[in-house]
């Protein structure tokens, strides 16, 4: 198969400097705020954003340790499936966040609720759209049980480089 490669638009930027105590997800990370910045080849790109509450930053994790198919996420001492998680070590390293977009400036979004790692390279920005992306009501396997964890749950550190699973 042909291999892909992915530009780096930019880089985002977060109080969060290492994986351990980072939030899990932008619902454990209310009221966060950090900047996404663009490279300045990019910042035409954003027009017509602003409208938006919020966007969806893909993102490369690039702290993340090597995938194995079997992992224990951070909120159940059970292993599962990697694709059945959403833990940073994977094989393609694609983060996805769903943030509040506060305001843009000279090619800078200032962004809420930010779950990333300081440092982030910024692979694509989407606007979210709830009729494109809220797909009505939805099963959270075997999350349904452990779901009341998320906020008070943040990152160990388990899926950096170096760190065994």
């Amino acid at each position: 198969m042909q291999e892909v490669v992915y530009r780096i638009i930019g880089v985002i930027r977060s109080p969060h400097r290492s994986p351990a105590g980072t939030p899990i997800q932008p619902a454990g990370a209310r009221g966060l705020r950090g900047t996404v910045e663009l490279l300045p080849e990019y910042r035409e790109f954003l027009r017509d954003l602003e409208g938006f509450s919020h966007v969806i930053l893909l993102y490369h994790f690039h702290l993340a340790g090597e995938s194995k198919p079997l992992v224990r996420p951070y909120m159940d001492e059970d292993t599962h499936g990697l694709f059945a998680t959403r833990s940073p070590a994977r094989p393609n390293k694609i983060g996805l966040s769903v943030v509040k977009l506060i305001g843009i400036e000279n090619g800078v979004l200032q962004v809420e609720d930010v779950d990333v790692i300081d440092g982030s390279p910024l692979r694509d920005i989407k606007p979210y759209v709830k009729r494109f992306d809220y797909p009505g009501e939805t099963k959270e396997g075997w999350l349904e049980a452990r779901i009341h964890k998320l906020e008070n749950s943040t990152a160990d550190g388990r899926f950096s480089h170096g760190v065994d699973q």
